[in-house]
């Protein structure tokens, strides 16, 4: 099986990697493809269009037998801006499956600088005074004192795509 990635990010590779782990019937091949999206998505619908964007590129890329997209962004509810992820997982008959993630509410300064039209990852390298968070822990891992990382979270995610693919293929 060709399982398709559309990112290069290491922390959604991995998350991908660990849960379908190191079969040697497994290809993975990874696509730095484009979420067709803005770069610091503001919706659950954004989030959610950037992830089937980046898995049907990816899939379609590298002519695999499915492809996943992983998107993280932003949403805002009651005054209170959530950091969201959402995945998906493509078929090549183009059956699509979503699921979204862990959430949980960013800092107003976080807010202040994402609504001023920042993005999320160099905000956050700055907060943290580290490089390439959302290749290691996330925002997610800095705000909930490294309990969940980045790629934890987006584990969760795929294993949600996953279960919905094989319960489909099983009924």
């Amino acid at each position: 099986m060709k399982v398709c990635i559309g990112t290069n990010n290491k922390a959604k590779v991995n998350a991908v990697k660990n849960c379908l782990g190191n079969d040697i019937q497994i290809e993975y091949a990874m696509f730095n493809v484009s979420s067709g999206v803005s770069d610091q998505p503001f919706s659950d619908e954004e989030t959610i269009t950037g992830a089937i964007n980046r898995a049907k590129a990816a899939l379609q890329e590298g002519d695999g037998d499915l492809g996943i997209g992983l998107e993280g962004g932003v949403h805002q509810t009651n005054d209170i801006l959530f950091l969201n992820n959402w995945g998906a997982l493509v078929l090549k008959d183009g059956t699509t499956f979503i699921a979204s993630g862990a959430r949980i509410p960013l800092p107003k300064e976080i807010e202040t600088k994402l609504v001023a039209g920042k993005e999320l990852g160099p905000v956050m390298d700055e907060y943290a005074k580290k490089e390439n968070v959302r290749h290691n822990e996330g925002a997610i891992g800095i705000f909930t004192n490294g309990r969940i990382n980045r790629t934890i979270m987006f584990q969760h995610v795929v294993e949600l795509l996953l279960g919905q693919m094989e319960f489909q293929q099983s009924n």
